[in-house]
């Protein structure tokens, strides 16, 4: 899209009173990212010379949000305003005057997550045809309560916007609404606002007046209007949030099964708006894919399973598992009831499964840690296979060691082993170990306690079997040999 000497204005100073939360509304999340990201997310797609936002109460939340989401626009201009007091729209966007250069700025509310891409490219568009001094974008609604409506006057041009609590009876019956997204000429904006004056009910400076300004002066006004007026939807409650998590959740549903995805019980998968799938990936019941995850062609992943910001290779099955921040390359499996942390690495055909963590750790090609164990900070080479109750013993209390396994080793169940400490190639790890000393290659390491053995040490001490008094005798009997 040409966006040449396109800024974007993001207005994010608002309370949010009825949200009724210590967090900003703009802050509140959203599929993952909160709502004043997803407008920002928008804003990069459009690759805007500039971006602005307007902040006011909870600034030092949104500054840090967008700082550490890296939002920049085209060239990385992108400028913070605050808006000390909240006096109206019209107020916030006086404060970004200075800060705008000639051109058109398309202004949006920080609090309308659901504004589809072509939406927004479609009102530049519309803007630019009609050579517009403003344009804004409207929708039909069946119930228009609390929305300002759009007054069409000769031709079907847009006369003023009018607010629900200055409308009169006969204003109140129109259906199209303003749904706070607009572009405008910057040089026209500049004359407008300075005309906008706090005359209503709210005794506030309306953007909205600019309109009526414009018209009076007999500058172009356009209008598109949204085919779906669901993506008009504004949030100012947490019901309003909890509504637009599901359209957004269904809209990208919907995306993903039309390019390819299968997906059974489609209502119970969510997918957050930075995940990457293929073809003929089957998704099944209560699966969340969160972040950047990415999956390959012919995974199946789920039922009851959260991905965040993993990445999966193809024809990998993962089911009733959680993973953060790993990758696992092609075949491999995962699950039932397995945990990857941050930093794990499955290589091709690698199995972890039910009941095994597995933390900033490599398990190679065809390895396996089938049941109930903790691999932690270590690197297992190819065809490694670790016994059920295997533990790497990586912290001592004060500082991480690494356990490194060679291709081909066995560990016999219920082993511990003490990091830092290296397992050579083709070695053997007895049941029941704790090996705490680096083993070579193809050697078999042992280590336990003699076992020791008392015939009929029941009878001995003259107790029947079950008796708590005689486990009692028994147990001070063989503290006394």
């Amino acid at each position: 899209m040409n966006s040449n000497k396109v800024t974007g204005l993001v207005l994010a100073a608002g309370k949010g009173t009825r949200m009724k939360s210590a967090i900003p509304k703009v802050m509140h999340d959203l599929a993952g990212r909160p709502l004043i990201g997803h407008v920002l997310a928008s804003l990069n797609a459009l690759e805007f010379t500039k971006i602005l936002v307007v902040v006011g109460h909870g600034r030092e939340q949104v500054t840090e949000y967008i700082s550490q989401a890296g939002v920049q626009a085209e060239g990385g201009n992108l400028d913070i305003i605050v808006q000390r007091d909240q006096l109206g729209t019209a107020h916030a966007v006086q404060q970004a005057l200075p800060y705008l250069p000639e051109g058109t700025v398309m202004v949006l509310s920080g609090d309308q997550p659901l504004l589809a891409l072509d939406t927004l490219g479609a009102l530049l568009e519309t803007h630019r045809r009609c050579d517009a001094a403003a344009t804004v974008l409207t929708a039909e609604m069946e119930d228009p309560s609390g929305l300002g409506r759009i007054v069409r006057g000769e031709g079907g041009c847009v006369a003023r916007i009018v607010e629900q609590k200055d409308a009169d009876a006969e204003t109140q019956h129109i259906k199209e609404i303003n749904t706070g997204t607009y572009c405008f000429q910057v040089e026209a904006l500049r004359q407008a606002l300075a005309h906008v004056r706090p005359n209503n009910v709210q005794q506030e400076y309306y953007l909205t007046d600019v309109f009526g300004y414009l018209t009076q002066k007999q500058r172009a006004v356009a209008a598109h209007k949204l085919t779906d007026p669901q993506e008009a939807m504004g949030i100012n409650d947490l019901y309003q949030l909890s509504v637009a998590e599901e359209i957004y959740w269904e809209r990208m549903r919907r995306y993903w099964m039309r390019e390819g995805v299968r997906m059974v019980r489609p209502s119970t998968i969510l997918i957050e708006g930075d995940v990457t799938l293929e073809a003929d990936v089957t998704l099944l019941p209560n699966t969340w894919l969160r972040g950047r995850s990415y999956i390959g062609r012919g995974s199946v992943i789920g039922p009851q399973t959260t991905l965040d910001t993993c990445r999966c290779g193809e024809k990998c099955v993962i089911e009733c598992s959680v993973a953060e921040e790993a990758v696992l390359g092609n075949g491999c499996h995962v699950g039932p009831f397995g945990r990857l942390r941050k930093g794990s690495v499955l290589e091709n055909d690698a199995h972890v499964g039910n009941f095994v963590e597995i933390k900033n750790s490599i398990i190679g090609r065809a390895s396996k840690a089938s049941h109930l164990s903790y691999i932690g900070d270590a690197e297992l080479g190819e065809r490694v296979n670790v016994g059920a109750g295997t533990i790497t013993c990586n912290y001592d209390g004060a500082h991480k060691h690494k356990t490194l396994i060679g291709d081909g080793v066995f560990v016999g169940s219920n082993a511990n082993l003490v990091a830092p400490v290296s397992i050579g190639a083709g070695a053997t790890i007895g049941a029941g170990s704790t090996v705490t000393k680096d083993v070579p290659a193809e050697a078999l390491a042992l280590e336990r306690a003699d076992q020791r053995m008392v015939s009929g040490w029941k009878t001995k001490i003259g107790v029947s079997k079950g008796s708590s008094q005689g486990a009692k005798r028994a147990g001070k009997a063989e503290k006394e040999k």
